[in-house]
């Protein structure tokens, strides 16, 4: 009975709700592409540095789904699927998605991610579980999340800078190659004007993109006697999750390290700091269904990665092996457990 003041964008079919949660899958991640594109051709027009651009906008950009969706429960009254979203994500990103990008090609890393990046990342993931073992994500709790994600970007963009020469060139050359495309665009002005119409549809897709998916996920799982902690872990955490794992793979296999990496560990600490942050602080959570295993899992997945990194900056096919199989394990212990 708790679920019917939910379902304004549920049907009673089982099937067509599937059919319209696979939708606002598709929903959500075009919405976030549209985001994403609208918000840098903006900032760029604006002489926002590519560096800059892509430690904030296209960060934030991968992150909106899970944003809107965790945004969506909560105001919804499933705080399991909110807090469940970003766990499960988090989880996910870590072992699936660097683990397959590993296996495509060995991930090298840099050491200020070993030093830095990756630390901050375990240390969001240490203050969410202490946070919410006591089973509440209160306003206090969220303002401690969005105060460690206002120092991680002013940490991130006081460092954002090239660490040797290679970088340096490599990021003159981007600069002048996005200065000779301004230059030869036909008309600035319908250039922003269509980055600001990709910015707002991208917008209204992700917010209806958002409510579909919540409310025919819960639908789903109430009707299959799945938990809605146990749909958020898995099923909403891997749909949101699509954009990571497309581009990290994509970068390994193109030979592009620091983005399959950094792609993971920057989503992470914005899922946990910022996400999670904001939506506590607009509706407080009472969570029952994310248990100390799914959260001692979300601090163990970072400090393996940390552990592989350390290994002569890199990591090997073998590591990449052993993060997907843990990763599989964890799965099939949620699945056995939802039985």
């Amino acid at each position: 009975m708790h679920h019917q003041l939910l379902f304004s964008m549920a049907t009673d079919s089982m099937l067509l709700n599937i059919i319209l949660l696979i939708v606002g899958i598709v929903i959500v991640l075009k919405g976030a592409d549209w985001l994403t594109d609208g918000a840098v051709t903006i900032a760029s027009r604006f002489g926002v540095s590519q560096m800059v651009i892509g430690l904030t906008i296209v960060a934030m950009g991968t992150s909106m789904p899970e944003f809107c969706v965790s945004m969506v429960s909560a105001l919804k009254g499933t705080p399991d699927l909110a807090v469940g979203n970003v766990v499960g994500s988090n989880i996910l990103n870590t072992l699936l998605i660097v683990g397959c990008s590993a296996l495509v090609a060995p991930i090298v890393v840099k050491p200020s991610s070993v030093k830095r990046d990756i630390p901050f990342a375990i240390a969001a993931s240490m203050l969410m579980l202490v946070l919410c073992l006591d089973g509440t994500v209160s306003r206090i709790d969220a303002a401690a999340l969005f105060i460690g994600f206002c120092i991680f970007m002013f940490v991130t963009l006081k460092y954002a800078k090239p660490e040797n020469d290679n970088d340096a060139t490599a990021t003159a050359t981007a600069t002048n190659t996005t200065a000779a495309a301004t230059q030869s665009a036909p008309s600035a002005a319908a250039a922003i004007v269509k980055a600001a119409l990709l910015l707002v549809a991208g917008l209204v897709g992700l917010i209806a993109g958002s409510n579909l998916f919540v409310d025919n996920a819960s639908f789903v799982a109430s009707q299959l006697g799945v938990s809605d902690a146990i749909i958020g872990l898995t099923i909403v955490a891997g749909g949101t999750s699509l954009p990571e794992l497309a581009t990290s793979m994509v970068s390994a296999k193109k030979g592009n390290s620091d983005i399959a990496i950094g792609n993971v560990i920057g989503s992470n600490v914005f899922n946990i700091l910022m996400i999670i942050g904001i939506t506590g602080l607009v509706k407080p959570m009472h969570i029952a269904g994310i248990t100390p295993v799914d959260l001692t899992m979300l601090l163990v997945s970072m400090l393996l990665l940390w552990l592989f990194c350390r290994t002569k900056y890199a990591v090997k096919r073998w590591e990449g092996a052993v993060l997907t199989v843990v990763y599989m394990a964890y799965l099939a212990w949620l699945i056995a457990n939802a039985v």
